[in-house]
């Protein structure tokens, strides 16, 4: 059970109601993470801001954006995030069964994004170290310096939301992921 109630729009601090309105609108409802967050403006607020960088200035595209979450909300074991974006991958044209296998560690479907989730996971899991050996790889599946550092950004807005949802217990309020068996 949620640690910290759901707000709506008409219930949150006036701080944070344009953005949950914007967000609400963006998703179809007030997701329960953001209407927890909303308790606090400036942690709805970092939330948005991060997001509204990558958009403005990220060059992944949503397949690999989504990717990254999974790989992310899987070390991190958020129920929570790995049902929200195994929705959104699925719409960024992933399979269900490539969703789950990214939340189990590899891409084997993909090797340049394969190599991607590795370091993710990696940065995710290891407290931003980063192997020579997956860097090396990464680099040589194409991915460019920028791409890599942008890379980051993307673990630290999901990490962001996933210490969230520990943090709240944020109760799941979309479809849950697929079960990782085996």
């Amino acid at each position: 059970m949620s640690r910290i109630p759901v707000h709506t729009v008409d219930s949150a601090p006036e701080a944070g109601r344009e953005t949950l309105s914007k967000l609400a609108k963006r998703f179809g409802k007030v997701l329960n993470i953001h209407g927890e967050m909303a308790h606090a403006p400036v942690v709805l607020e970092t939330y948005a801001a991060m997001n509204a960088a990558i958009t403005r200035h990220g060059t992944f595209d949503a397949r690999t954006r989504e990717a990254i979450a999974l790989a992310v909300g899987a070390v991190d074991h958020c129920s929570y995030c790995q049902a929200a974006h195994t929705l959104s991958a699925k719409a960024a044209g992933l399979t269900e069964e490539q969703t789950v296998a990214i939340r189990r560690g590899a891409a084997d479907f993909d090797d340049p994004l394969d190599a991607l989730v590795r370091v993710v996971r990696e940065i995710a899991g290891e407290i931003g170290e980063v192997s020579d050996d997956t860097w090396t790889r990464a680099r040589e599946a194409g991915w460019s310096d920028a791409q890599l550092t942008e890379a980051f950004a993307h673990v630290a807005v999901n990490m962001f939301t996933n210490y969230f949802n520990h943090y709240a217990r944020t109760d799941l309020d979309v479809p849950a992921a697929p079960a990782l068996r085996g």
